[in-house]
């Protein structure tokens, strides 16, 4: 019994410690979510990014690397470019520079696993975005991205009648109002995801050892066959441990020091767009047949993209040679460090939206 009892302490100390670890860029997410609701309009929305050629997909890219949000919130922001007229493309590779090309990230990385996987992070991430780029025009067709962009607009406004929120009381509203009401209901239309998902992360972190992942994993047999393995399980391993955006970093270096190829711990890097509360929120978002094609897609890319880069740097040279031990345990900690003091102004920005909201609603 004591046992059980420490395992789930242990468990719930995990959710709160990534929870922790992403707040601050939830709120910045969800922040610039709204702000797209509420700033940009749909025409200049349209002009910037409504096309899925090579000038918006680097704008895309530009503006996801910028806003440096945890994978909930990049997809929040995502949809709310969608929704505001950006092509689906462009949308998505904005959801995967928003959590894959950020300074954040590429720290935690270098330091817990060095700088050859932060330089692979960056190569990938590119060679990545362009396989995501090149499969969605075979793939997506135009009738497809419509029906999603119907169920994407849908489901907001869904969201906001359930809320009470009427769009003739908007209007009458200042923007910064209308912003708070955008960026509480975000939180509303997805907490249960959020909840679920770091507390089923906290829990595998905590009670699963790390052998039962390194299973999964061919660890001999021919180069090729391991190479490819590696990498197509990776993403899988991603979505079972249901850990997202910085808090999949100390999991992957576990895995890299117990044996795990280089193209397999990049493509579990990747696969924080993957896990199985983000794939719910595609379907909430998108609708089920556009999140089937989008979760395929990101599949499919992330598998190549692990391969190319293992293959590119082996040829390089750049693979590791040495392991690098560590343990989850020592690097979702609470700290004071520039995370902590972000995490409170977070907190204090959602608690003013909430106020401004609670006082937009009592007004109407």
């Amino acid at each position: 019994m004591t046992n059980v009892i420490a395992a789930l302490g242990d468990a719930l100390w995990m959710a709160f410690a990534m929870f922790w670890e992403t707040l601050w860029a939830l709120v910045l997410g969800f922040g610039i979510s709204a702000a797209l609701q509420v700033y940009v309009s749909k025409e200049r929305m349209t002009r910037a990014l409504g096309r899925a050629g090579l000038r918006e997909m680097l704008l895309a890219t530009g503006f996801g690397a910028a806003s440096s949000s945890c994978s909930y919130a990049a997809v929040a922001a995502g949809r709310s470019a969608f929704q505001k007229g950006a092509a689906l493309v462009p949308a998505l590779a904005f959801m995967f520079a928003s959590t894959n090309l950020v300074g954040e990230l590429a720290a935690m990385i270098w330091v817990l696993m060095g700088w050859e996987f932060v330089l692979a992070e960056v190569v990938g991430a590119f060679v990545l975005i362009g396989l995501m780029w090149l499969l969605a025009s075979k793939i997506l067709s135009r009738r497809l991205e419509e029906e999603a962009r119907m169920h994407a607009e849908n489901a907001v406004e869904m969201m906001g009648h359930c809320c009470g929120h009427e769009e003739n009381d908007l209007e009458k509203t200042s923007r910064l109002s209308r912003m708070a009401s955008a960026f509480v209901m975000d939180w509303q239309m997805i907490w249960k995801e959020l909840v679920a998902g770091f507390l089923v992360a906290g829990f595998l972190s905590a009670v699963v050892p790390v052998s039962w992942w390194k299973a999964l994993f061919v660890e001999s047999g021919p180069a090729w066959f391991r190479l490819i393995e590696n990498a197509a399980v990776g993403p899988i391993i991603g979505m079972l441990s249901w850990v997202c955006s910085c808090a999949n970093i100390p999991l992957a270096s576990l895995l890299w020091s117990n044996g795990i190829s280089f193209g397999g711990v990049i493509s579990f890097i990747y696969a924080d767009l993957l896990v199985i509360p983000l794939i719910l929120i595609y379907r909430k978002y998108f609708g089920g047949h556009a999140a089937l094609y989008i979760v395929l897609i990101f599949y499919v890319s992330i598998v190549a993209a692990g391969v190319t880069v293992d293959l590119i740097f082996a040829a390089a040279g750049l693979i590791p040679t040495g392991a690098r031990m560590a343990s989850a345990f020592e690097h979702v900690a609470f700290s004071w460090n520039y995370t902590t003091w972000l995490d409170f102004i977070a907190i204090a920005v959602a608690v003013w939206f909430w106020i401004l909201k609670m006082g937009r609603k009592r007004s109407v």
